[in-house]
């Protein structure tokens, strides 16, 4: 695995900064007030909904764990508060069908809200690898008894 830098403050401000920038984009392109030319079927609205609703939850997600890394930073929240509750969810790949529907600048939109969430995602999974510990003798063997009754079990 290669080596990963450190998670700095200045390298959050960043990502904070173009998050709220993307936030904004995202926002005024899944406006539903304004009013839009849709199909008969209204398939157009469906698509801006569903997709919206995708973009808008990925972002906020991104969001959310930046402000989390803001106030570890600022000494706001502890390392142990961080690691408790300040995991990424997982992204939600939109449905190809309903973003074939959109026009191009919102799909690169949501393309570029998916790329965030994906470079913040593996910051997330580098941060939390600090935490895991290799399984000790002890934990192996109970691992390897456990299979062997589910084994016995199974075979009865």
């Amino acid at each position: 695995m290669e080596e990963t830098a450190d998670l700095s403050a200045t390298i959050v401000e960043e990502l904070y900064c173009e998050a709220l920038v993307l936030a904004d984009d995202v926002r005024a392109a899944f406006d539903l007030s304004t009013p839009r030319e849709c199909n008969s079927h209204d398939t157009l609205r469906i698509a801006l909904s569903s997709e919206g609703l995708k973009t808008t939850t990925r972002v906020m997600h991104t969001l959310a764990w930046l402000l989390n890394r803001r106030a570890f930073f600022r000494g706001e929240m502890s390392e142990y508060q961080l690691q408790r509750h300040g995991k990424l969810p997982p992204d939600r790949a939109p449905d190809p069908v309903m973003l074939d529907q959109l026009e191009l600048p919102t799909q690169l939109l949501i393309a570029e809200t998916r790329t965030m969430h994906a470079r913040v995602a593996r910051l997330d999974r580098a941060w939390r690898e600090r935490f895991e510990f290799p399984a000790s003798p002890i934990d192996e063997l109970q691992e390897r008894l456990t299979r062997a009754i589910r084994q016995m079990s199974e075979s009865a």
